[in-house]
């Protein structure tokens, strides 16, 4: 019988299937079970188990030989019924470390947040990872889960008054704002749970209470929200009485709405940073802004497109639809009479940012111009802003890597004066995936390095996916870290991508593509390319125009953009097609030092001179 889940929301332990105590060792396999747990399925290499498992020095004689017999012991416990010689499915070797694939009770809260958070919180038992207090890699994810079960407590609060019960919002509410008296969030729905229940007295009380600790502790002014609601209480306002209309990620109506809207993007960003679920945090960052338009305030709409400043890797958006609602609300908010220059900076990167992988010049001309709005400012955090837009706009061409090889440097140099963890890591990324794409692998390796320490260091999940993706050296490889992208929340970056990386290696091999994954996104090349490859040179009708290959569009801008021409180009030769393989060679012949679909960092197809080569080498194909 395997177990139900691995549970880390109170004492390290783990449940099998009826709910009884899964026996798990001692201390030092409880340690190693959570260290693998706050990876989030990310792999943790041997090294650093070793680093954070003792970390004042005292090692064993052996501690890769202790860590193996840990690790044994818990795929023991994990899987009692595993049969002999079957690989373990729930505490998995990859790589140069372990990974865990078990069910964890903190996924489990996560994917409740939303829909059930009374449920989400019954999953708690105690403080996160309670039995490691003092543990430094648990820190940063102790943390964003406790960030995240205070937000649970305020949420089930504004769903049990919107149906009615503001009595049973009032006992947890009052035991929230004494353990956590600074989220002035807390104090507004208490005082309005309060209100709701018949108690006006004791409404104003908490308003007075909560004025009072933030002025004589913080020396701070309460904030809009509980500002106005003391107004309203004062005034018995009939609006009180009325629902907040449900969560507020989707709509905040009501009192304090523009402020409780504004504190909401802190912790988005925070969300698609380290929560393993950026497509999550845009959604719900699009529905705050999509509100504070519909309310008219052009300037709440603003400082909430501004604040959003997540930086992205990937030159296709995890959510179109979203990206497109935020480009239209920050246009509006440009033609809307004349932002200040940091407004101004800001809502250009965003326009540049959500429209990164589409043509046109809408894109490229926003990320230049917030650059040079940004560099007049003077500020590096709105300039490293600037230029993460211009690196997701820069690959306007094929041939463009030692564009990004600078911008990534000034990236890395601001970050690391600037102590922002999270830009420093942006830096490395462009760096590793444009030193890849020239063919410089000692570089690019360094700079992986690099990033294994600082996204252990940030907590940022999403650096270890792209690093098992940078490593893969196998179709076996590259499968399994597709399944850990799987669960990465980033379907821009998944979808297809598993297709594309396995038709570079085949075709690298000179083998056939064969059965492949689902190509999404990149399927037009992939069938063109397949479609075509079965025509002989010097067939009959070898010179037709193919219409498979012959209406074959030109690939959208991005990381991968040369390796789709470097499809089309053989289903072009393939084909006869004159037309596409005259496309192909426009297109790729700026990059004919690089390597194709290296610039993702991710995959490859081989040098770019190589097919230009069989171009132009081809007995049976008339480059004249």
């Amino acid at each position: 019988m395997s177990i139900r889940s691995v549970r880390v929301l109170g004492p390290i332990d783990a449940v099998d299937a009826d709910g009884a105590a899964v026996a798990l060792g001692g201390p030092k396999h409880r340690a190693v079970l959570a260290r693998l747990a706050v990876a989030r399925g990310r792999t943790v290499p041997l090294e650093t188990l070793i680093d954070d498992l003792w970390p004042d020095g005292s090692l064993p004689a052996r501690p890769a030989g202790a860590l193996r017999t840990f690790v044994a012991a818990l795929r023991t416990a994990l899987e009692p019924d595993r049969a002999a010689r079957t690989p373990p499915r729930l505490l998995v070797t990859r790589g140069p470390g372990y990974a865990l694939e078990a069910p964890v009770d903190a996924a489990r809260f996560e994917e409740l947040l939303d829909d059930d958070p009374a449920a989400a919180l019954a999953l708690w038992r105690g403080p996160a990872y309670a039995d490691l207090p003092r543990a430094p890699w648990a820190e940063g994810e102790r943390a964003r889960l406790t960030a995240l079960r205070l937000d649970a407590v305020e949420r089930l609060a504004r769903r049990r008054m919107d149906g009615g019960r503001p009595e049973e919002a009032v006992a947890d509410l009052d035991a929230h704002t004494t353990e956590h008296p600074w989220r002035e969030e807390g104090w507004r729905l208490l005082a309005l749970a309060l209100y709701r229940a018949r108690r006006e007295g004791d409404a104003l009380a908490v308003l007075r209470r909560a004025r009072a600790r933030l002025a004589d502790e913080l020396g701070l002014d309460p904030g809009v929200g509980l500002a106005q609601l003391e107004t309203h209480v004062l005034q018995r306002s009939p609006a009180l009485d009325l629902p907040s209309s449900g969560d507020l990620w989707t709509s905040v109506a009501g009192l304090g709405r523009r402020a409780a809207l504004e504190s909401t993007t802190p912790l988005l960003r925070t969300l698609a940073v380290h929560g393993g679920g950026p497509v999550t945090a845009l959604r719900r960052h699009t529905a705050a802004v999509q509100e504070a338009r519909r309310l008219g305030d052009r300037d709440l709409t603003a400082r909430l497109l501004g604040a959003f400043d997540v930086p992205s890797v990937w030159t296709r958006s995890d959510d179109p639809a979203s990206s497109a609602v935020l480009v239209d609300a920050a246009e509006w908010c440009l033609r809307s009479g004349s932002p200040g220059r940091v407004t101004r900076a800001r809502l250009l990167a965003t326009v540049a940012v959500e429209t990164r992988g589409l043509p046109g010049r809408r894109g490229p001309e926003a990320a230049a111009t917030a650059e040079s709005l940004a560099r007049e400012i003077g500020e590096p955090a709105i300039l490293r802003h600037a230029l993460a837009a211009r690196v997701v706009q820069s690959f306007h061409r094929p041939g463009s890597a030692p564009e990004r090889v600078a911008l990534g440097e000034e990236i890395v140099g601001l970050a690391v004066r600037g102590e922002d963890p999270t830009s420093e890591i942006l830096g490395h990324l462009v760096l590793l995936q444009a030193r890849s794409g020239l063919g410089e692998t000692d570089a690019a390796d360094g700079h992986a390095a690099v990033l294994d320490r600082l996204g252990e260091r940030s907590d940022s999940p999403g650096v270890g996916v792209l690093l098992e993706w940078y490593r893969a050296d196998s179709e076996d490889a590259y499968r399994a870290a597709d399944r850990t992208l799987a669960g990465a929340g980033m379907p821009g970056l998944h979808d297809g991508l598993l297709a594309l990386a396995l038709a570079g290696m085949r075709l690298r091999r000179g083998e056939p593509l064969g059965e492949l994954p689902d190509a999404g996104p990149y399927a037009p090349w992939i069938e063109a390319y397949l479609h075509a490859s079965g025509q002989q040179c010097g067939h009959a009708d070898a010179g037709r125009h193919d219409r498979t290959t012959y209406d074959l569009p030109d690939p959208p801008p991005g990381h991968v953009a040369d390796a789709l021409w470097v499809l089309a180009g053989h289903a072009g030769l393939a084909a006869g097609d004159r037309d596409l393989v005259d496309r192909a060679v426009a297109a790729l012949t700026p990059a004919a030092g690089e390597i194709a679909g290296a610039g993702s960092g991710l995959l490859t197809f081989g040098p770019v001179a190589m097919w230009l080569r069989q171009v132009s080498t081809n007995p049976c194909w008339d480059t004249e």
